[in-house]
């Protein structure tokens, strides 16, 4: 059975949960104070049951890498991804003018229970310079806190509608020339001590060869400095996802900056019309100990969506 939950909400700011007086997780909607890191909510720290730190905030490296982030490094000419953008034939720029946001409009619907948290929250892009480009409903939920397997879920779905009068155009560093840079779409950054991480799919998939892979899961294991501890988070894509817009690949890197994406514009750009809307849903599970690939096929099979 699911262990009981306390959800904190500080309004305007953050909204918290906790389980087993472990703060698992905080999902921040304040804006950011730095425009030019792509104002945008972000969940940071996450944390497994065991009170191990799973997310980097702000690097060194990359200002602009926040826990777990939706994001959008290239729409039609614009940075939704934040910091540096990739300019064809010119590597990265500092272009501050097409840094983008998504705004927090408000919560249109907010459910606690005694062992789950679910909201929808509606939020609107704005292109640098203010234009209103789209419409998102955001869908989160925190679930199956499981002490015995040590560890919980949290569930991620987004719909996306187009209110500009032309066509958003969907792409990323690879689909404007760099190679295996396909980042953009849900994003997480993970702990400095991370790096070197093993990285493991379904079947034989292993290490680099997920890199731009097509896989209905992805497992990230970290090793924590300071304490005798393995960490592993499990992404996945809802069964439906198969059928977006858009097929989806892997991007994922564990060396110095250990980080996934679900990818949904790696190798090939995408538009989505005006009044369209695309939706997708992902999984993250977040666990204690160093999980294999057996292990997390028996948590997902037995985990299933709702």
């Amino acid at each position: 059975m699911s262990a009981e939950i306390t959800v904190t909400h500080r309004h305007g700011e953050h909204v918290a949960v906790e389980a087993g007086g472990v703060r698992l997780m905080s999902y921040v909607y304040k804006p950011d104070p730095v425009a030019y890191e792509s104002r945008k909510p972000y969940v940071h720290p996450l944390r497994t049951l065991g009170g191990r730190h799973v997310s980097g905030y702000r690097p060194s490296d990359h200002r602009w890498h926040k826990g777990l982030q939706m994001t959008s490094s290239h729409l039609s000419g614009q940075n939704f991804w934040g910091g540096h953008t990739y300019v064809p034939g010119d590597w990265y720029r500092e272009l501050p003018d097409r840094i983008g946001s998504m705004r927090h409009d408000e919560f249109a619907d907010f459910a606690v229970g005694r062992d789950r948290l679910g909201f929808t929250e509606l939020l609107t892009w704005v292109a640098n310079g203010g234009d209103e480009w789209a419409r998102e409903r955001r869908d989160i939920a925190v679930h199956s806190v499981d002490p015995d397997n040590g560890a919980w879920t949290l569930d991620w779905g987004i719909e996306l509608t187009n209110t500009r009068d032309t066509p958003l155009e969907f792409g990323s560093p690879t689909t404007a020339g760099r190679e295996l840079a396909g980042y953009t779409g849900l994003h997480w950054r993970g702990p400095r001590d991370f790096g070197g991480g093993r990285v493991l799919g379904p079947g034989d998939l292993e290490g680099e060869e997920m890199m731009g892979a097509q896989a209905p899961w992805l497992a990230f294991v970290g090793e924590h400095d300071d304490v005798d501890a393995h960490s592993t988070l499990v992404f996945a894509h809802a069964p439906e996802n198969d059928k977006a817009i858009h097929e989806s690949h892997w991007f994922v890197r564990s060396q110095d900056t250990p980080m996934v994406a679900f990818s949904w514009a790696f190798f090939e750009e995408f538009a989505l019309p005006p009044g369209e809307s695309f939706t997708y849903r992902y999984r993250i599970v977040v666990a204690d100990g160093a999980w294999d690939r057996d292990r997390v096929t028996r948590y997902l099979d037995g985990h299933g969506w709702s």
